[in-house]
Formats: C-alpha cells, sequence, structure tokens
C-alpha cells in the first residue's frame, strides 16, 4: 500500500507504528465493537489552513484515492453512523468496518472524493456549514463550497448529510440563543433543501469535553432539536460505551503513508486520546484558576 502522502519523522508516528499499533495486534485489542470513523475535509491540494500534520486539513486526490481502494482490496465496508450505532448496540461483528465523514462540504468532495467512492461503493456522511452553500458555488477562505443542486444529486446517489453549523462557530464564544440557532437553523434548512430528515451533528473546532456542565446542556440541546448523533474531535475507534452524540474520529490527511493509516484503523491510534484529553483537561484548569484570580 504505497501510498504517496508526505513522510517525516513524528512522535505521534512513531509511537502509533512502531509501538501502540503492534500491542494492539498482539492483545487483540478489540476490532469486532470498535468502529473507525475517518474524519476527512478537503480533498484537493490546497494546503489553507496549518501545515503542520497534526492540523491540516487537506487529503490530495491521489492519496485519497489509493486509501480507499486499499480498504476495498482489504475488505472494508463503509456505513452510516445510524447503521453503526445499532450494530454496536446489538453487538455485532464489526471487523472490517468503517465510518466515512467530511466536515465542511467542500466542492471537491463532489469532484473528486465522491467518484472514488462511488467506485468503491462506500457510503458516506458530509457535514455541511449551511451558511456557505448557495444555489452557485462560493469561494469562502479560498475554498469553493457544494451548491444545494450538487447535495440533491449526491443525496440521490447514497451520500449521507449532516450538521456542521450555519456559520461554523465556536461554541465556546456563544451563549445559549446562539448555539440554538447554529443548531436548529443549520438543521431546519438542510432538511428543506434536501427533503429529508437531518440526524447527525458534527461540532466545529475542539469539543471541550473537561466542560461537563457545557457537554450535558450540548447533548440536551441536540436531542432536544431531534438530532440523533454527533462526532467530534476526541481521537479514537468508536465503542459502545461512547456518548453518541459526541463519538471520537480518527483524523485523516495527506501527511498518513500506508503504515499510519493502516495502525489507525487497528486501534494503535487510540492511545493519543489520553495525552489529548489530559492536556485539554490542563488547559481547562488554568483557564478557571485565572477566571478566579481576576
Amino acid at each position: 500500500m504505497p501510498f504517496h502522502g508526505f513522510q517525516m519523522p513524528r512522535i505521534d508516528r512513531l509511537a502509533t507504528v512502531y509501538a501502540c499499533h503492534p500491542l494492539s495486534k498482539l492483545t487483540g485489542w478489540s476490532t469486532r465493537s470498535c468502529v473507525p470513523i475517518l474524519a476527512y475535509h478537503s480533498i484537493s491540494e490546497n494546503l489553507f489552513g496549518k501545515l503542520d500534520p497534526y492540523h491540516q486539513i487537506n487529503t490530495s486526490a491521489q492519496v485519497f484515492s489509493e486509501q480507499m481502494k486499499w480498504l476495498r482490496r482489504s475488505g472494508y465496508r463503509a456505513i452510516h453512523l445510524a447503521e453503526m450505532l445499532g450494530a454496536l448496540e446489538s453487538g455485532d461483528d464489526l471487523s472490517k468496518t468503517v465510518v466515512l465523514t467530511f466536515d465542511d462540504g467542500y466542492q471537491d468532495f463532489y469532484t473528486e472524493a465522491f467518484p472514488v467512492l462511488k467506485q468503491c461503493g462506500f457510503a458516506a456522511t458530509v457535514f455541511l456549514v449551511s451558511g456557505r452553500v448557495r444555489d452557485s458555488a462560493i469561494c469562502f477562505e479560498g475554498a469553493d463550497y457544494l451548491t444545494w443542486r450538487e447535495i440533491r444529486e449526491l443525496r440521490a446517489n447514497g451520500i449521507s448529510f449532516g450538521s456542521h453549523t450555519v456559520t461554523h462557530a465556536d461554541f465556546r464564544s456563544l451563549g445559549p440563543e446562539q448555539i440554538e440557532y447554529e443548531l436548529g437553523c443549520s438543521k431546519e434548512t438542510i432538511e428543506q433543501e434536501i427533503g429529508a430528515p437531518v440526524e447527525s451533528f458534527s461540532y466545529p473546532f475542539t469539543l471541550p469535553s473537561e466542560d461537563r456542565e457545557f457537554v450535558r446542556y450540548l447533548a440536551d440541546t441536540l436531542e432536544n432539536l431531534g438530532y440523533a448523533n454527533g462526532v467530534s474531535s476526541a481521537i479514537g475507534r468508536a465503542r459502545r460505551s461512547h456518548a453518541r452524540f459526541f463519538l471520537p474520529r480518527l483524523p485523516i490527511n495527506s501527511w498518513d503513508d500506508a503504515g499510519l493509516f493502516r495502525a489507525k484503523l487497528e486501534g494503535g491510534y487510540d492511545w493519543l486520546r489520553w495525552p489529548q484529553w489530559f492536556y485539554r483537561f490542563a488547559h481547562h484548569s488554568v483557564s478557571l484558576m485565572a477566571a478566579h484570580t481576576r
């Protein structure tokens, strides 16, 4: 599987490929009941945003195609989030199962990703920033977005759509009324345009999972608005024990070479969830202490 992604020494890659992945295979760290939800963004060479391997949001069309074709050759199937949750609840064997998600709603999903997905017979979910979708494609911060016509065509071909808010807002800076607008208006707009319920939500930016009161509020709001599931930026494979509105995912971009991609699928990258959580918890604690000393 000679992907042509970038390669460079990385602590997370070295630990994942040469330590955690072999350990997960040796211990049989359950592949039956853990599902990798892959988080893609732009399928292009458009290097907007941060250029380091941890934050880059593009995957080149060539790398994406190679990844999907490898999944197909290796016997993987790609299913929707609702189907995955039902199968986890039933205790089904989910080995060789993935969920493919694409945040933001870039037009390159239509031009680059969809033809490959169709060829491989894979399902996928695209999370739309509803305020950036028009009848004609618009360019925002250097990237073109899907049109409603393209979205309806994609849905007719088995692609699911979820909400990624109206404006791609950072909820940490918003009040309850603004959050409910971002969640409710985006859902309503997408439903009116595609003529089908919107049940899935993707949290923009970093979910402050260490703030339990906020997470509880957000889960209640999502449920009250009619959402059924959601994904976050927490790292790891999805399990039955995970909260259905904040499912973890595995970030994918052009830096994922063949070894790292396979290791992520097979549990070798799950260890990063704990350093990620500890970092966020420590940052949250420092912020609270600073607020109390003002």
